[in-house]
C-alpha cells in the first residue's frame, strides 16, 4: 500500500502568496518562496504552485518565482497556471518544476493533455479540475460542473466525464478542487472526490476545504484520495506539516514521517 501524500498549495498572485474563499476575496498573505522552504524542511511530501491569474489575465506563468522555489525545495514540485502549450510546459520543467498542471487551456483544447504527455511523459502531466456543485441533470449527470479561468467561467462540462477523458488523453494525476469548499475550512467535498477516485485508475489529489486534521483523514479514507492538498491550515500557522502527518499516522493512515 502506497503512503498517502500531504501536498501544500501555494496560490501566487503578482509574486505573492495569496488565499481566497471560494475563489473570491483573495488576499496576499506572504512570500511563497519562504513558505515553500518552511514546508519542505518540515517534511512536506510535495508542493504545488498555482499562478492563479495567469489564465484569466491571458499571460505566461512567472518563471522567476518558479525558479526561486525550485532552488529551495528537493521534493516533487508541480506548477500550473497559464500552461497552454508543450513549449509552456517545457519552460516550467527547465525552470525547476517536476510536474506541470494543465487546467483552463486543456478544457478549451483537450488535445493539449495528450501533447504534453507525449512530450514530457504521463507521470509529469497533472490535470487540475476546478469544480462547482450543480443539480444532477442530463447536462451534469454527476452533479458537478467544470469551471475555468480561476472559477470565473462555467464550461457546461460534466466533472466526472472530464476526469475520465483527461485520464484517457494521458494525464498522470488529477487534482479535484471543489470551489464550493475552497477556503471554507469546513472539509473536503467527499462525495465528489470519492466518485472520481473510484472511476479512474490514476492518483487523485483532493483539494479545497481542509481546516483540521479530521478533514484529511476523511478524504484519504472515506474519500479514497491518494493525496490531500492543504493551504489555509498551514499558511496561517494553525498546524504544521509534521503535526498533520503525525496525527494521521496515529490514526492508522500510512504516511511518510519526518525523522
Amino acid at each position: 500500500m502506497l503512503s498517502k501524500r500531504i501536498i501544500a498549495c501555494l496560490d501566487v498572485r503578482n509574486g505573492m502568496l495569496a488565499k481566497s474563499v471560494k475563489f473570491v476575496d483573495t488576499k496576499d498573505i506572504g512570500d511563497p518562496v519562504e513558505k515553500a522552504q518552511e514546508y519542505y524542511e518540515d517534511g512536506l511530501d510535495e508542493l504545488v504552485f498555482y499562478d492563479i491569474t495567469a489564465s484569466s489575465d491571458d499571460r505566461n506563468i512567472m518563471l522567476d518565482v518558479v525558479e526561486e522555489v525550485a532552488k529551495k525545495v528537493y521534493i516533487p514540485f508541480s506548477v500550473g497556471g497559464g500552461v497552454r502549450s508543450v513549449e509552456d510546459a517545457s519552460k516550467l520543467l527547465w525552470a525547476g518544476a517536476e510536474k506541470i498542471n494543465v487546467n483552463s487551456a486543456a478544457v478549451k483544447r483537450p488535445e493539449l493533455i495528450a501533447e504534453c504527455a507525449h512530450a514530457i511523459g504521463n507521470q509529469n502531466v497533472v490535470l487540475s479540475m476546478d469544480i462547482l456543485r450543480r443539480e444532477e441533470c442530463r447536462e451534469f449527470p454527476s452533479g458537478y460542473e467544470v469551471v475555468i479561468n480561476g472559477g470565473r467561467t462555467p464550461m457546461g462540462v460534466d466533472a466526472l466525464a472530464w476526469a475520465l477523458q483527461g485520464e484517457s488523453l494521458g494525464a498522470g494525476e488529477l487534482v479535484v478542487n471543489s470551489i464550493d469548499a475552497d477556503g471554507t475550512r469546513e472539509g473536503y467535498e467527499i462525495k465528489l472526490t470519492r466518485m472520481i477516485a473510484e472511476a479512474v485508475s490514476i492518483p487523485v489529489i483532493a483539494s479545497g476545504g481542509a481546516g483540521k486534521p479530521e478533514h484529511l483523514y476523511e478524504v484519504l479514507t472515506e474519500g479514497k484520495a491518494d493525496a490531500a492538498l492543504v493551504a489555509s491550515m498551514v499558511h496561517y500557522g494553525e498546524y504544521t506539516v509534521s503535526q498533520l502527518k503525525q496525527w494521521l499516522h496515529d490514526k492508522g493512515v500510512k504516511v511518510r514521517l519526518k525523522y
